[in-house]
């Protein structure tokens, strides 16, 4: 059974760089057992906290970043190298200042990439590449996967009442999205919850009613954030003003 656990930190700077330590200590265990890792990482604010606390974390230097993978959990469909694009903030902040391997890095298609400005056939394409890696499995192995938080309770591109909360291929592209920009694409539930670990990472006293609201059991329709969970451990990651609804027993 996945365990859920609720970790609030003081503020958004202490949250970023715990969830840095964090995920350095996870990659190096899954190296340490298997040689590689995978992770899957996210955007907004709190990422790129994150993005740059690894980058200054001496702990760091352990990890043999040549055998990392590096996956996104979804991507504003916009021209590469666009400043909105989740993949363009992650290099900028540490992606381009670590030794990885070039063909283990694994952007979303852009929208002016092989497939043009077609988002369906952009989730096409990111899916068949996961398949590839997956090898004999329908998907690669990720040891974490990271997802803030919205506002809304959304996770990755997956939004509250729209129709790819309830998409099942691995892949979807994203239209109308109540937030900009409306074109999207993203891992969809059934992806998400085949990692070994989910971290939610949420900071601020804007996120803090939905996450409430996720861990509300009554809610009549469960949020993004409240239907995904890691295949062994599930970790809401907070700051104290995210946290500030949450009851003290919440996820245990």
């Amino acid at each position: 059974m996945t365990a859920t656990s609720v970790v609030v930190h003081a503020d958004p700077e202490q949250l970023a760089q715990a969830v840095a330590a964090r995920l350095v200590v996870k990659i190096i265990d899954a190296q340490a057992e298997r040689g590689t890792a995978g992770i899957v990482l996210t955007g907004g604010r709190i990422a790129a906290a994150v993005h740059r606390a690894i980058r200054d974390l001496p702990a760091g230097q352990a990890v043999d970043w040549s055998r990392v993978d590096v996956w996104w959990g979804d991507e504003r469909f916009l021209p590469a190298g666009h400043p909105d694009r989740n993949e363009t903030q992650a290099r900028a902040a540490l992606l381009d200042v670590l030794p990885l391997s070039p063909e283990r890095v694994h952007p979303m298609p852009a929208s002016d990439g092989a497939d043009g400005d077609d988002p369906e056939a952009a989730a096409a394409r990111y899916a068949a590449e996961l398949a590839t890696a997956g090898g004999p499995a329908p998907l690669p192995r990720w040891d974490v996967l990271m997802l803030g938080v919205g506002e809304d309770g959304h996770v990755a591109s997956v939004f509250p009442g729209h129709p790819v909360g309830d998409e099942t291929r691995p892949v979807a592209a994203v239209r109308d999205s109540p937030k900009p920009p409306p074109v999207r694409v993203t891992l969809t539930v059934p992806t998400i919850v085949t990692a070994d670990e989910v971290w939610l990472v949420a900071a601020g006293a804007d996120k803090a009613a939905a996450v409430r609201t996720a861990f509300d059991a009554a809610a009549p329709t469960p949020l993004p954030a409240a239907r995904v969970h890691g295949v062994t451990a599930t970790r809401w990651l907070l700051d104290r003003a995210a946290a500030v609804e949450v009851r003290p027993d919440a996820g245990s």
